[in-house]
């Protein structure tokens, strides 16, 4: 049931612009001008739809754990295992993990009040994007923020980090997400290169020159992600980072 009220939030905070401008659905047929209008909408609100997936993650964690995960599988020197799909589904559910507490206050405070026509429609906009503007403000890194708030001096900016316009705020969450999964990813490559350069340095000696060292060292790596539990370590300590 949760489940059903995230994807709800998601979808409904993503195309409520849309909504709210068209009121309706309906085309008219009578009216050749409205039939027109009609239709320009629709074809927005299908686009909008058929990109909410998008721009759904954008506004989360994902980003970051799905590219320290893919670092993670080169690092190993594995180019196919874990497969993509595998991989997609495993930041998803962390992302879903991580993002709960904010899914379900949106929920909350916008859309359910929105359901029960408690509350007019541009407050519960206002309501459901809260939760997620937070979460972004506190991930974003001034410098890069700073830089792209530069190019933007017409931008109208708030009193808090929050507060800040969209156009400024999406960009600066993601560009400071894939920067701090590159700072994480590099981390996560030493162990493994530091098993390449030795393997690579027997081999030499051993006078095993025509020897790929990453077939040779690709065990060795395996062996010691297993048995340090890496999956768990890696995992926890991509969800730890957000509370």
């Amino acid at each position: 049931m949760l489940f059903i009220r995230v994807l709800t939030t998601v979808g409904i905070l993503l195309i409520w612009p849309q909504i709210a401008a068209a009121q309706e659905l309906s085309i008219s047929l009578g009216d050749d001008s409205s039939i027109a209008a009609r239709s320009i909408q629709l074809i927005a609100l299908i686009t909008v739809l058929s990109i909410v997936p998008g721009l759904a993650i954008m506004v989360t964690c994902f980003p970051f754990i799905v590219t320290v995960l893919s670092i993670l599988r080169q690092a190993i020197g594995l180019q196919q295992s874990p497969p993509n799909m595998l991989i997609v589904s495993l930041a998803l559910f962390l992302t879903y993990f991580v993002m709960e507490p904010v899914f379900s206050e949106a929920w909350l405070n916008g859309l359910e009040p929105l359901v029960q026509e408690s509350i007019s429609v541009e407050e519960a906009f206002s309501r459901t994007l809260a939760p997620f503007r937070i979460f972004m403000a506190a991930r974003i890194d001034p410098e890069t923020f700073n830089e792209l708030a530069a190019l933007r001096p017409e931008a109208v900016l708030g009193e808090t980090a929050s507060e800040h316009p969209l156009s400024l705020l999406v960009p600066s969450f993601l560009l400071s997400e894939i920067e701090r999964a590159f700072e994480i990813g590099f981390l996560v490559f030493l162990p493994f290169l530091i098993i390449d350069l030795v393997v690579a340095a027997v081999l030499m000696s051993m006078g095993m020159m025509m020897v790929p060292p990453a077939v040779v060292s690709l065990p060795f790596k395996l062996a010691f992600f297993v048995v340090a539990d890496g999956w768990t370590l890696i995992s926890s300590a991509l969800v730890r980072g957000y509370f």
